[in-house]
């Protein structure tokens, strides 16, 4: 299917929760980078680290297989622990029964999900990894630049 790799990283940053958010995500395939970023005045960390993984994959332009480097467990927990299948069975409700939030980029992100093969992988925020670091300035940044 996909021939091209992609590894993205991505990160989402808010003021307030919600508040004034921003996010940021790094492409890079072979030895070239390219750098999106968004911010919304009203928002909460976890669409602002959605919206980073959704604009990234809807950016290429082929199908790809893609490794998304978060430091977001909402994300990562969501395929890897089955929370989104399990969602989905029920209804998009929680296991508490509660309404899913975020339900709109969730089901953009399974629409990306259809094209690209994606794989999730979790990197510890705030720590050594230099590119998940980037992210976070650049989301802090778009977060102010507003």
């Amino acid at each position: 299917m996909a021939n091209k790799h992609i590894t993205i990283y991505t990160d989402g940053a808010c003021s307030g929760n919600p508040g004034p958010g921003g996010w940021a995500s790094l492409l890079m395939y072979n030895g070239k980078e390219r750098i999106l970023t968004g911010a919304e005045p009203d928002t909460t960390n976890n669409r602002m680290e959605l919206a980073a993984v959704v604009e990234s994959l809807r950016v290429l332009k082929e199908p790809c297989s893609v490794a998304v480097h978060t430091d977001s467990a909402y994300i990562v927990n969501a395929f890897n622990d089955n929370w989104i299948e399990n969602w989905i069975k029920r209804g998009w409700k929680t296991a508490g029964k509660k309404t899913v939030k975020n339900q709109d980029l969730w089901k953009d992100l399974l629409k990306q999900m259809e094209i690209h093969d994606v794989k999730f992988v979790k990197v510890k925020g705030h720590s050594d990894d230099e590119l998940n670091n980037r992210v976070d300035r650049l989301a802090v940044e778009a977060r102010e630049l507003g």
